[in-house]
């Protein structure tokens, strides 16, 4: 099949980097004679026909800015199989022969489902919590990760001052990739994951040995998605009083501003391999970044539970905060 029009939408959380795919996806199509289309809000734009044309003009300037220019949102009617036939209608009506799906794993649910139905579709790797498989790192991550580094580090240096402890609470979801990065690039003393629970019995034994050695401040990385919430820890410390401790939730504010280098090449080569493998009439194929290439895998295998959260990475940030 000949793809003359190909729409683009990007779902799920926003990430820095994002603009950069749209960008490539439309430089990318108009370089190759074909129509580009945006579609907005998602999944549920896709579904209420929000889908309108995209010009190389149109996208001028997008790249260094944080979040989605298409926006998202959350459509729970596009799992139905009345969601999907909807959506497809209002492609097929624009003469619309492909899709590119921008988003993390919920998102690429989204668009194997649509592959399954035998509409083209071909996704690219972007989410914050860096939880798909067989990509090694997604867009926004890098970005995302440094945010949150660059407020642990200031939250240190409060801590140290008021020979306190900071318990931080960090955005991932399910998966405890960012927590632990964040955690071991930061120099925490303990970080708690989904994929490694934590007791809080040994909150307390860590944090007595560290003060009986004579530090003067501690710093706990948490994941959102932590069986042991950061709020817990945060009474269990101050209970203890070995530090008086205090808690931040970094939030949403991980997910905003300018994205970095990384995430705008990242954005732009893997949205760019995406758009060509459509053309060469692929579908249900995942672009991102794997062993240093950008590269295509299987949609049905990537979104399967990813193991980014190794032993050794763990045993790695444990060595490091003695």
């Amino acid at each position: 099949m000949t793809i003359r029009r190909l729409a683009v939408l990007t779902s799920g959380g926003d990430a820095p980097g994002m603009n950069a795919a749209i960008r490539s996806v439309v430089r990318t199509a108009v370089h190759h004679h074909v129509e580009p289309f945006g579609v907005r809000n998602g999944y549920r734009g896709l579904m209420n026909g929000d889908i309108e044309p995209l010009t190389n003009r149109a996208i001028g300037g997008i790249m260094l800015r944080g979040g989605t220019v298409l926006g998202s949102a959350r459509a729970p009617d596009f799992a139905t199989d009345a969601g999907r036939d909807k959506a497809i209608d209002h492609l097929e009506r624009l003469g619309i022969d492909g899709l590119i799906v921008i988003g993390g794993n919920g998102s690429q649910s989204g668009s194997l489902s649509l592959h399954n139905t035998g509409f083209p579709t071909v996704g690219v790797a972007s989410t914050i919590d860096n939880d798909l498989s067989l990509v090694d790192t997604c867009i926004g991550v890098d970005t995302a990760l440094n945010t949150g580094l660059a407020l642990i580090d200031r939250l240190r240096d409060t801590a140290t001052s008021h020979h306190r402890a900071f318990v931080v609470e960090m955005m991932g979801r399910k998966s405890g990739y960012l927590a632990l990065m964040a955690g071991i690039a930061s120099g925490a003393e303990l970080i708690c994951t989904p994929e490694s629970p934590v007791p809080i019995e040994a909150v307390i034994e860590t944090v007595q040995a560290a003060h009986a050695i004579g530090k003067n401040h501690f710093l706990v990385v948490v994941a959102e998605g932590s069986p042991l919430t950061a709020p817990a820890i945060v009474d269990a410390l101050n209970g203890d009083k070995c530090f008086e401790a205090r808690l931040s939730v970094l939030g949403h504010v991980q997910r905003g501003g300018a994205p970095l280098a990384f995430d705008r090449l990242l954005g732009s080569r893997s949205a760019a391999v995406a758009v060509q493998a459509l053309l060469r009439g692929q579908s249900g194929e995942l672009a991102g970044l794997a062993k240093g290439e950008i590269t295509l895998v299987p949609i049905a295998d990537a979104i399967l539970p990813s193991r980014k959260v190794t032993p050794e990475l763990l045993g790695l940030g444990d060595i490091l905060s003695r």
